[in-house]
């Protein structure tokens, strides 16, 4: 799955292959590899190839794709986790069936050390109706022992909030890697890194020449050259992302960090892995808390780690989007016989029930574009000659294969100097809001924006100083299910008097004045808080699920209670949970009903009804049309701007849904903004634990040490002059007078 995983197994692959005298040669090709190694590879394939999902679709969409495949013996998917579960893992289960069809006695082998549901993993990747004596679990009966240290802050906040980063506790996570040979230390954003590259290199400048940062947004000399002098030992630190965490081979590494929760214990396994990486030896990863309250899940971390819980990853199924591309690619390259494709597509889990009536939708949206669009020739991709589907236009060839792939972002903008050296690239949204002369970090530099022309920002060095950091888009992740069971676990251990670990010992103060102000919930309890300040009454709920699935909860609960009585609300919600906040007061027997509250009965109605439902589905229809090829991107280095690409991406959704309305790609939106955006299954599982649990409500003079950082989450998304550190500082200081009183 990643660029860095498979140079990474090219160099020890060639290595064994050396060292057992085999004369063959281990090819790469990834998007990183230059066009004159991809023409030696069509010419001459090597024994071994090692490629990404998206490199090998486009190996399928060239002429006479057969001739590279005919001596195909085996297929080994490593980190097969990191693609279940997602578009790029549908990619892989079709080319897999492609090549299956190529060559029937294809063996296949999957790898992944971090995946709770293996029988499931296999059966995806063989395919459902694989027979089950040609298929093996192998488990390695090695326990891999990975030690967890948690830095502890000398303070503990007593009204924590989230949206540091970490530094304060710099110092001491120097001082506990000080003597390591080499660190990772891994952040969760690739603005995070950039921030702690910074700090790092001002604070210890002595330093200079051993520290290096690694993140997806960087030219890939930069990355070649960090991972090369990782090998080399040459390095004492690099900050990174999860573009080094997925199985990368760094023997030189002792030590791992991790900076603030990575929401998941095998993301958290599998980070902690890049460190002692030889048979028998320890794992070591430090824990760095952005705020207090993330003790809790370092505690939760490791108790997850001891009892093997790793979170399952569920396969999708029904991907319309991803099929439609697979098919343009086989057309692109020598086409396709309808009859045989079907029966190859059923072979695979994610469209084992794919119907008949379904097929025949999407195989005339690649030839006429489909009721609403037959008009517009773009749109005719495919013809059909002599019963074999064909994509005869060089033109449309050549836009597929320069569009290709599942990963849809934002519009990139290359960032050069004016010599032209390039350094990487950031998100046209955040280069947007800067003006000739402004400063921003980047590549761990000081950079003075100069001008943006054609997608290319032009800049030149700025002096050292501050600058803004690049935000990039999908920066938080979600909290498991996994990971919460044993938040409320440790939660309800306190409560009892249980053995505590060192984390949740520090967090006692805090911990004491949330029972003190309001309640420290057990597992078998649900808390809700009510308050009442100038802003108005709030609601605070705590389920510990996550914040997308807050997201809907919060917003089905707000419809439920207005069903009941008049009122208005406004929501806020974080990974622990969320707000109302209303201009009247809540009755308890509203609140305390939870059979009309908690209830799943007609839950995806009732979210369709409290949600703006289409337009969370146009955002997602843009991924979608996009991955369909229903939308130009853009050719490399001349994108379309992101605006254009979202003005498409809607006119196409409300021409289609006005005169398409059961258009497969439409109903797929609103299934992905349902699943994806809100996690509508873990969300009825949630409300049916929560209908069993016992509920606490308390009245609270104002919010609770858990509800404070939901309040700063609300706070950060209102238009203030004010700085948020000021404002919060504020709140802090008439919340000791209420406490103190």
């Amino acid at each position: 799955p990643l660029r860095a995983l498979a140079k990474d197994i090219q160099r020890s692959m060639q290595e064994t292959v050396h060292e057992l005298g085999l004369p063959w040669k281990v090819g790469l090709r990834t998007g990183d590899q230059d066009v004159s190694e991809r023409k030696r590879q069509k010419m001459q394939m090597p024994e071994i190839l090692i490629t990404t999902p998206e490199s090998l679709h486009l190996l399928l969409a060239q002429k006479n794709s057969r001739d590279f495949f005919k001596n195909l013996d085996r297929v080994v998917v490593d980190e097969w986790h990191e693609l279940l579960g997602s578009k790029r893992g549908v990619q892989t289960e079709l080319a897999l069936a492609e090549l299956k069809g190529m060559r029937p006695d294809l063996c296949i082998w999957g790898m992944s050390a971090s995946i709770g549901n293996t029988d499931e993993a296999l059966q995806v990747l063989t395919g459902p109706h694989f027979p089950e004596k040609k298929k093996a679990l192998i488990v390695s009966g090695i326990k891999k022992q990975i030690c967890v240290h948690s830095i502890l802050p000398d303070k503990v906040e007593r009204m924590p909030w989230a949206g540091h980063v970490g530094l304060h506790l710099l110092d001491k996570v120097i001082k506990s890697i000080k003597h390591a040979k080499s660190v990772l230390i891994f952040t969760n954003t690739r603005s995070q890194t950039e921030i702690w590259y910074r700090a790092i290199a001002e604070k210890y400048p002595e330093w200079a020449g051993l520290v290096a940062l690694h993140h997806g947004s960087l030219d890939k000399e930069v990355r070649t050259w960090v991972e090369e002098n990782i090998h080399a030992g040459k390095l004492k630190v690099v900050i990174c992302t999860s573009s080094l965490d997925l199985g990368v081979d760094f023997l030189p590494v002792e030590t791992v960090v991790q900076v603030g929760s990575p929401k998941s214990i095998s993301r958290f396994i599998q980070r902690a892995g890049r460190s002692g990486h030889r048979p028998g030896e320890v794992s070591t990863i430090y824990f760095v808390p952005t705020h207090a309250l993330e003790l809790v899940e370092a505690a939760s971390l490791r108790e997850g780690i001891l009892c093997g819980h790793m979170e399952e990853r569920s396969p999708l199924c029904n991907s319309f989007d991803v099929l439609l591309q697979f098919l343009v690619t086989l057309a692109v390259g020598d086409g396709f016989r309808e009859e045989e494709l079907w029966e190859r597509v059923k072979t695979t889990h994610a469209y084992r029930y794919l119907l008949r009536e379904e097929w025949e939708v999407i195989l005339g949206l690649i030839t006429t574009g489909g009721p609403s669009l037959e008009a517009y020739d773009d749109f005719r991709k495919v013809e059909i000659q002599h019963g074999i589907f064909q994509v005869v236009s060089r033109r449309v060839a050549m836009r597929h294969r320069m569009n290709m792939g599942t990963i849809v972002a934002d519009t990139a903008v290359k960032i050069q100097f004016q010599n032209g050296k390039y350094l990487g690239t950031t998100e046209e949204q955040f280069i947007a809001r800067l003006n000739p002369g402004d400063c921003f970090i980047f590549a761990g530099m000081s950079l003075e924006f100069i001008r943006v022309k054609e997608l290319t920002a032009t800049v030149r060095k700025a002096p050292p100083g501050k600058g803004t950091i690049p935000r990039w888009s999908g920066g938080r992740m979600q909290l498991s299910s996994n990971l919460a069971m044993f938040i409320r676990q440790h939660f309800h251990g306190y409560n009892e008097g249980a053995l505590i670990s060192p984390e949740i010992q520090h967090l006692k103060p805090l911990l004491e004045l949330q029972k003190d102000t309001s309640a420290l919930p057990k597992a078998d309890e649900l808390l809700i808080e009510q308050c009442e300040t100038s802003e108005g009454f709030h609601i605070f709920v705590f389920p510990f699920e996550g914040r997308l699935v807050h997201e809907g909860m919060a917003s089905v609960f707000a419809w439920r209670i207005g069903q009941q009585m008049p009122v208005s609300f406004s929501i806020a919600m974080n990974d622990y949970g969320f707000e109302l906040l209303g201009n009247r007061k809540i009755p308890d027997s509203i609140l305390r009903d939870t059979a009309k509250l908690f209830t799943t009965e007609n839950l995806t109605t009732h979210i369709h009804q409290s949600l703006n439902a289409m337009e969370l589905a146009k955002r997602k229809f843009r991924e979608i049309a996009s991955i369909a090829g229903l939308i130009f991107t853009g050719f490399p280095g001349q994108g379309i701007k992101t605006k254009h690409i979202q003005s498409s991406a809607s006119l196409l959704f409300d021409v289609m849904s006005t005169y398409d309305p059961g258009n497969l790609l439409i109903r797929q939106a609103y299934n992905e903004a349902l699943e994806s955006q809100l996690e509508e299954t873990r969300l009825r599982a949630a409300l049916n634990r929560m209908s069993t649990q016992k509920l606490i409500i308390r009245q609270t003079p104002k919010p609770s040490p858990f509800a404070f950082p939901i309040l700063v989450d609300r706070l950060r998304e209102q238009i203030s002059s004010e700085r948020l550190e000021d404002r919060i500082e504020s709140m802090l200081k008439t919340y000791r007078e209420i406490h103190a009183d």
